[in-house]
């Protein structure tokens, strides 16, 4: 199951790669007003992410019982339900633009192309989720070939469109977006059809005890998805401790948030496969084999973050250059490629150990591994850095942040284990 979705995923962080390699042709300030969105596609993200492990929890359990028309008919709630919020979250979003840029210190020369950017980066975000919940509904019946497989096919139509619309049709900053909506569209074409002809999404939502299953949903989606939007938040608040280094800083600051999503493509891939053998093993009582997965996982994701590390330590400068021409962005660039990657282990770990606690029906114990992380760990360690050594050592207290996270996440874990056994055992007895 993770194979397909590590693929799925890689593309996806593929394509924002190449957005932002196109957009930094452009120069620093199309950048900058790139670097500026990415808090706020974090907070959509994570509206959409924590649906869509509700989605998967319910409507798999529920199969689970037999019960596939209520399944068919809960799918099709979880599509109207997060189309709805994530639109009137980006219309929210459009409406206090000017706030939320002043709030994040943007220069007033960058808010006219900030908001020649936001239309149609809003629409591209919320086509983006509505195919999302298509693929959550696919995976939720254990199918991940065909989410993988289409988010391989939407990720490689727009990089082939990027330059098209961005240079070739002359349509500049907008044309990022107006790629990702193309493509992101193709991608509902080919997803809905094909739920609806396996029968596994349907509309007849009054055959529906609405509120019940709105509360069912809600259960699970809650805690799931304010654990999933501590990281914009926590963005927000980083975005606006480097602006007060400049807008070279942010630009800088914005390729490597970009670098830092393709470099946990794997955990990113094991947090969408792990989940549903955790819930069946926990559902066989068998906590020992459980314990035996998840140390296996934080092991591998030590050593392959590591990895991943210590290659982009290797290739700072050649990357830092290719990325962009503006010599100012380069050497920041550089800066934080030699110092935030070296934490990515803590980082991947604390990620597992979110998904797994919700996985084992410890999504407040989820939660606050997610708080822990980001309002004890990384921002207090990322301003404390700014304050002692300007931008490098802000840097520095990202690598230090991420790293007590990982051990933090790893400690709640093993308490959350020791509860575990103690209440299997009892049961057991």
């Amino acid at each position: 199951m993770t194979w397909p979705m590590l693929f799925g995923v890689l593309s996806l962080m593929t394509f924002h790669l190449a957005d932002s390699i196109f957009i930094a042709q452009l120069g620093r300030d199309p950048l900058a007003a790139l670097g500026f969105t990415v808090p706020m596609q974090q907070l959509i993200t994570g509206l959409q992410v924590g649906l869509g492990i509700a989605t998967t929890a319910i409507i798999s359990r529920t199969l689970g019982a037999g019960d596939e028309q209520r399944a068919v008919r809960l799918a099709g709630l979880v599509v109207t339900t997060g189309a709805t919020l994530v639109c009137l979250l980006a219309v929210s979003l459009w409406l206090l633009r000017d706030t939320i840029m002043t709030l994040l210190g943007a220069e007033q020369a960058l808010l006219p192309m900030i908001r020649l950017y936001w239309m149609p980066w809003l629409v591209a975000a919320w086509t983006g989720a509505v195919l999302y919940f298509g693929y959550s509904i696919c995976r939720s019946h254990g199918d991940t070939k065909l989410p993988g497989l289409m988010m391989m096919a939407a990720s490689l139509l727009n990089i082939a469109l990027d330059p098209l619309y961005i240079f070739v049709f002359g349509w500049g900053l907008p044309g990022a977006p107006l790629a990702t909506i193309t493509s992101f569209g193709v991608g509902c074409l080919v997803i809905y059809p094909a739920l609806v002809k396996r029968g596994w999404i349907g509309f007849d939502l009054g055959q529906l005890e609405l509120g019940k299953s709105i509360r069912q949903l809600g259960g699970i989606m809650a805690p799931a998805m304010v654990s999933q939007l501590m990281p914009p938040a926590s963005a927000m608040f980083a975005t606006a401790l480097v602006a007060t280094f400049g807008s070279a800083a942010v630009a800088a600051w914005g390729l490597g948030t970009r670098l830092e999503f393709f470099s946990i493509v794997v955990v990113l891939a094991l947090t969408m496969s792990m989940p549903p053998m955790v819930g069946r093993l926990l559902g066989q009582g068998d906590i020992g084999t459980i314990r035996k997965l998840v140390r296996l996982a934080v092991r591998f994701v030590v050593v392959w973050q590591l990895a991943i590390g210590l290659f982009w330590l290797a290739a700072s400068g050649l990357v830092s250059e290719l990325f962009t021409a503006d010599r100012e962005v380069s050497d920041v660039l550089g800066d934080y490629l030699l110092r935030v990657p070296l934490s990515y282990s803590g980082l991947g770990v604390c990620m597992l150990m979110v998904s797994v606690n919700n996985a084992l029906g410890l999504p407040m114990r989820a939660l606050l591994i997610s708080t822990l992380r980001l309002f004890a760990c990384y921002l207090p360690m990322l301003w404390l850095g700014g304050q002692l050594g300007g931008l490098p050592g802000l840097m520095s207290g990202a690598l230090a942040g991420n790293l007590l996270a990982g051990i933090m996440a790893w400690l709640l874990y093993r308490q959350g284990m020791t509860h575990l056994r103690s209440q299997t055992a009892p049961a057991a007895g």
